[in-house]
């Protein structure tokens, strides 16, 4: 048998060195399963984020190899690899699930980038596991495609999240609400640890895993709690902080997540688990991205509260540890200062403020109230009044043909430049922080619909293009202009649901 080539021994090289072994993998043998991936028939490269694949050890050039292509689908791991799923419980549109788990999600093990910071390393779709609850553990091309295309997205515009690493396909198929094809998405984050990874112990009155859980999170993630009086209390504080600003981070940008279960929130406070998201375009504080959620439990103008509300669940099962329900509670009063703090800091960067002054707050509800009555287009509507000058010029025109209320805008127009005025604005220095701020280009469901269909035929470039004008969403990027205009009409009929 002749030796592999140079170029198939570097590769598996790189794969052999790519996983360390999981540092969650390490607490007690009830904290997850043990078990293998699920194979996937002939699996094919369909993305690879190249800004991600930079900063680990595989190089970039060869993700399209068989070898590589087989590993991060799961079907052919390093024997020494002790891939797991883990079991959380949590509460589904409000109301207590009881036991869940990784359904369809498999931890590989952990990863260093080149800075050395600690990544888990997660396939998306690797087949069930006892945690699946009937399920046949898959994803679909479709639901991949948005996930890979939006963790991205979201860190370019930065907002902490889960980051997408590539997406593997094949040709076997599933039933959802028709048949679709299969894949697999790799995902990357320093934990996938939730809040319905606590709650699972708590009502299942396990307080010893509790603890275990809480210092092994403290430890690895927030050791500097461990110098407060009371670690416990000073976690569920900075994660409550943590949580309240990812909050105002999503309502800056228009983004909705869809389905802010317990199980699917970060303990770390990042954007986790990409199903039916949306990102607002017609603005209405009413909207709901996921088709699923009926009742509205989840629609952009509930985000905060919502968050809120999550977090008094996590606290509820971290009482036991924390001691006292006074103490709980001092840890999760610091919701709301650490939202409204954050949401004013990123409204007065939207609108090009360097001061703070007392009308800023009115000026800033009334311009979303104009939004509201307009449906205006959310992201476009900040972009435009970013590029406005201090005084009325023919810039306004664009700013004002998103509005059917013109005179009102216009009145809004001039009040906000009276403010201006009472920082003495530099034009130029506002404008070009304003528009470093209010992003241009966005994941809308069009968009990523326009290359999901592209990729029923195995034509994979528009995801490779989508994903190159998110990574700089601020800026001009004059050749992609289209990919900034008002979507075309049938995207008023695009529908998400939590098969999404």
């Amino acid at each position: 048998m002749s030796a592999p080539s140079d170029s198939l021994s570097n590769q598996i090289s790189h794969i052999d060195r790519f996983l360390t072994t999981s540092r969650f993998a390490n607490l007690p043998p009830t904290f997850f399963t043990h078990l293998r991936p699920t194979p996937l028939t002939n699996p094919y490269l369909v993305a690879v984020s190249q800004s991600q694949a930079q900063a680990l050890t595989i190089p970039p050039s060869q993700y399209d190899q068989r070898d590589v292509v087989e590993f991060f689908t799961g079907n052919r791991l390093p024997n020494e690899t002790a891939p797991l799923a883990s079991v959380y419980s949590g509460h589904q549109f409000g109301v207590w699930a009881g036991q869940l788990g990784d359904g369809r999600a498999i931890l590989l093990g952990d990863t260093l980038t080149k800075d050395q910071q600690h990544l888990e390393v997660q396939l998306k779709g690797a087949g069930p596991t006892p945690y699946s609850r009937s399920g046949d553990g898959r994803a679909v091309l479709r639901s991949s495609i948005r996930e890979f295309l939006c963790s991205e997205a979201m860190h370019a515009l930065g907002i902490p999240s889960s980051r997408a690493l590539c997406i593997t396909g094949s040709d076997q198929y599933v039933f959802r609400e028709e048949p679709e094809t299969t894949a697999v998405v790799t995902r990357l984050a320093p934990s996938f640890i939730r809040f319905g990874s606590f709650e699972h112990w708590y009502y299942n009155r396990r307080h010893d895993e509790l603890r275990v859980l809480a210092d092994f999170v403290i430890d690895h993630y927030y050791p500097e709690c461990r110098e407060h009086p009371n670690p416990y209390r000073s976690f569920l504080t900075t994660v409550t902080h943590k949580t309240a600003e990812l909050m105002a981070l999503w309502q800056s940008v228009g983004f909705m997540h869809g389905v802010m279960n317990t199980d699917n929130m970060s303990i770390l406070g990042l954007t986790l688990d990409y199903g039916p998201f949306g990102f607002m375009e017609a603005f209405d504080e009413g909207h709901i991205c996921n088709h699923t959620d009926q009742q509205g439990r989840y629609s952009y103008k509930m985000q905060p509260s919502i968050g809120n509300w999550n977090m008094h669940a996590l606290g509820q099962a971290l009482l036991p540890l924390i001691g006292s329900v006074e103490d709980t509670q001092a840890a999760l009063s610091v919701y709301a200062g650490s939202f409204t703090d954050k949401w004013s800091t990123l409204m007065r960067a939207k609108l090009g403020f360097t001061t703070r002054q007392e009308t800023d707050k009115q000026l800033s509800d009334d311009f979303f109230t104009l939004l509201q009555e307009n449906h205006a287009d959310f992201t476009l509507s900040f972009r435009k009044l970013s590029a406005l000058d201090n005084a009325i010029s023919a810039k306004d025109a664009d700013l004002l043909d998103l509005f059917i209320d013109r005179e009102g805008l216009k009145a809004w127009l001039e009040r906000y430049r009276t403010r201006l005025q009472l920082e003495s604005s530099d034009e130029v220095q506002r404008q070009t922080s304003m528009l470093a701020t209010n992003p241009k280009y966005i994941l809308r469901n069009y968009l990523a619909q326009n290359a999901i269909e592209k990729a029923k035929n195995k034509d994979f470039s528009e995801i490779t293009k989508l994903l190159s004008l998110l990574e700089r969403p601020f800026d001009e990027q004059p050749e992609n202009e289209v990919y900034a205009a008002l979507p075309p009409d049938w995207a008023k009929g695009l529908e998400v649901s939590c098969s999404s």
